[in-house]
């Protein structure tokens, strides 16, 4: 049987922790196996050293001043946490126990310590503490605001970004619940954001925050549900200031939805306005009124008083016109002096007069501008959807449009509503209207090209662009055709931009084959009248930035120019700004175009074919000529004389001294790719090489 003493001893050398006793003066009596294993020093070198040769240098003051406060019987055991550096000198952390034993006669007898190695946990809570400082160094640079909100939605804590957008100091932060600072009063919208957290863990949405003073501001909020685990709830809430991001989306959406003179709707609201209101007229079983308005007389006021008096009366005007409409209605404009209401829930075409004769009304009255008082009227056209027939948003412009133009010639100053039934038997008669419109969606359209030549150098100086039909049934169909069919349709002003654009590209290709031949592109007064074509023209052009100036050139009849020969010349002079030269075409058959030529500041006049053709039989047709040949020499202008179609032709304008020619005699229209083998042709032509000598003997 054992002795006490032997179990003791067994306890102490075969214990699970390291053990050592110590004396009353500190030095270390005896040490167990597994201060020794710990240690990595033997039982003898470690009563040599004592706990002072083995402890941490940092860790030793504090150590023996424990040891001092146990010896002096101040206390009567102790605990730290101290490094021991290995014999192999690795450092460990220990815990230590310290106690002092007494003995029979309560006296200290010696010291008892207990010593177990806690590195694993050292380096565990290192690590818990280097992570915690990554994380708060993170919370604390984020460049959002955070909240950390309990389950009953008080803030439990924030970052210091959150202060400063918030402008609360950490203490009133602490103190508030998150609706002291949510200035939305939609508690619905509340109430699906906590459902929808609940159920997938995180949501996402725009609100407004009120800070500390009183100021709102808009939020892009991001809150996640966090399951701690002690089981609570808790809610990560991460917000940032999108206050000057909603401005600047809002000045944008004006810019781009707003006209900036007048303030009103510009055209691409108005077509997403329109749009939604035929919806809304379906769904609602109710009229919708689309009124086209273009004022009176405005343009003699822009010219006589200038742009700038033009430009406070249009707004002057805007804000009248405005002034009545409701809420659900629209006033856009489009440009210029051509503006658009939609009028929604019209019950009948009659309950719609009041409000077209206030707008007249109040477009009618004077505008004091300081000493001026400015004067205009309106021309209205009216059209009402639903209609019989499926039209859509542009096609009920087009409508108003075309009443507002009748309205025009029937005196101005009063409205006119738009037919549809009369339109309808119009179209009836017109199918073929659209059929020309679905060609050009289709592409069947093709340019040909007749050449313009100088007969005496026998150069090509250029060519004029006339469109085909390539009818997939029907064969090649002559402009004649169906080009009548578009007159005072806009399908006519596509097909002219459609012109434009292909002789742009041919000349942009001849371009890079390093060929300069101009191309001559025929225009109608419609095109001429549109608010837009300058604008349309430009864009146009900024597709061809590296073309040649004035290889473009357009021809506009001279009937349509004496309609208003000062728009025309205005017209002119904007076009050569552009780099696009003009012509006047069909010379002769205005009859008063001599008075007006010198008020045109066109560079080419192309002489009717009708005075060419009977030239050779009628002698005043010739002397006409001769005489307009002489006018222009004087003017400066170049004259191409169409309509040659012989050698007679030829040589008589030769002998009047006109050079430049084009017509069948020369070479009818043909595809472009047929230009090359007409070119060595004609170079080649003996006939007309000498018409080329024929002396011009005209005065």
């Amino acid at each position: 049987m054992p002795t006490n003493d032997l179990i003791f001893e067994n306890s102490f050398e075969h214990a699970a922790v390291g053990m050592a006793h110590l004396s009353l003066t500190g030095a270390w009596l005896r040490v167990n196996r597994k201060l020794c294993e710990i240690t990595g020093y033997s039982a003898e070198e470690l009563m040599a050293l004592g706990f002072q040769g083995i402890t941490h240098p940092d860790d030793l003051a504090r150590d023996l001043a424990h040891l001092e406060q146990l010896l002096l019987r101040n206390i009567t055991q102790y605990e730290t946490e101290k490094r021991y550096v290995r014999k192999d000198g690795g450092v460990i952390w220990v815990a230590l126990h310290v106690s002092i034993v007494l003995d029979a006669n309560g006296q200290p007898a010696y010291g008892i310590s207990v010593i177990q190695e806690i590195s694993a946990r050292k380096k565990a809570e290192l690590e818990i503490a280097v992570t915690y400082q990554r994380y708060l160094a993170l919370f604390e640079q984020m460049p959002e605001g955070v909240l950390l909100v309990d389950s009953e939605l008080r803030i439990i804590g924030h970052n210091r970004e959150a202060e400063l957008q918030l402008q609360y100091s950490a203490e009133e932060l602490r103190a508030l619940h998150i609706f002291d600072i949510e200035a939305m009063d939609d508690m619905e919208a509340i109430a699906a954001r906590r459902k929808r957290l609940e159920a997938i863990g995180r949501d996402d949405f725009e609100s407004i925050y009120r800070r500390g003073t009183g100021e709102l501001m808009d939020v892009d909020v991001s809150v996640k549900l966090i399951h701690l685990l002690d089981g609570q709830l808790m809610f990560q809430v991460l917000f940032r200031d999108i206050s000057e991001k909603k401005h600047a989306a809002l000045l944008i959406e004006k810019m781009a939805y707003g006209d900036p003179l007048t303030g009103l709707a510009n055209r691409t609201l108005l077509a997403e306005r329109l749009n939604q209101a035929m919806l809304g007229a379906h769904r609602r079983g109710h009229l919708l009124a689309v009124v086209f308005l273009d004022l009176d007389g405005f343009k003699a006021i822009n010219d006589q008083y200038g742009h700038q008096s033009g430009d406070l009366l249009l707004r002057a005007l805007a804000a009248r016109m405005k002034v009545g409409l409701r809420e659900i209605d629209t006033l856009a404009r489009l440009g210029g002096d051509e503006f658009v209401a939609v009028f929604q829930d019209v019950p009948d075409a009659q309950a719609s007069v009041p409000m077209l004769e206030r707008l007249l009304s109040v477009c009618s009255q004077p505008v004091n501008l300081g000493t001026m008082a400015l004067k205009v009227s309106a021309s209205l056209g009216v059209t009402f959807y639903p209609q019989t027939d499926a039209v859509d948003a542009d096609q009920l412009l087009r409508q108003a449009d075309q009443a507002m133009y009748q309205a025009k010639l029937a005196g101005k100053n009063r409205y006119h509503v738009f037919d549809a039934e009369k339109d309808r038997t119009a179209r009836g008669h017109h199918a073929s209207l659209e059929r020309v419109r679905t060609a050009l969606q289709n592409q069947e359209f093709v340019l040909h090209y007749q050449p313009k030549v100088n007969m005496k150098t026998r150069a090509l100086v250029g060519v004029e662009a006339l469109i085909r039909w390539q009818h997939p049934v029907e064969g090649l169909l002559a402009p004649g055709l169906f080009l009548p069919l578009t007159e005072n349709d806009r399908l006519s002003v596509d097909i002219g931009e459609w012109v434009i654009h292909q002789a742009l590209l041919q000349l942009a290709e001849w371009q890079t084959q390093g060929l300069q031949i101009p191309i001559s592109v025929n225009i109608s007064a419609m095109q001429v009248q549109q608010h837009d074509f300058i604008h349309r023209l430009q864009d146009c052009m900024q597709k061809f930035p590296a073309l040649n100036r004035n290889a473009l050139q357009l021809e506009i009849l001279e009937t349509s120019a004496l309609e208003d020969v000062e728009q025309v010349a205005r017209f002119v002079t904007q076009c050569k700004d552009l780099g696009v030269d003009f012509a006047l075409d069909d010379f002769g058959t205005g009859y008063s175009s001599l008075t007006y030529l010198k008020r045109l500041p066109v560079a080419v006049v192309k002489i009717d074919q009708s005075f060419v053709r009977d030239m050779l039989l009628d002698q005043d047709n010739k002397s006409i000529l001769d005489g307009i040949l002489w006018i222009m020499r004087q003017l400066q202008r170049s004259v191409i004389a169409e309509g040659v179609e012989t050698l007679a032709h030829g040589q008589a304008l030769m002998d009047l001294g006109c050079e430049l020619a084009q017509g069948y005699g020369i070479g009818r229209p043909m595809p472009v790719a047929d230009l090359p083998a007409w070119k060595a042709r004609w170079e080649n032509d003996l006939d007309w090489k000498e018409v080329a000598l024929v002396p011009r003997t005209a005065i």
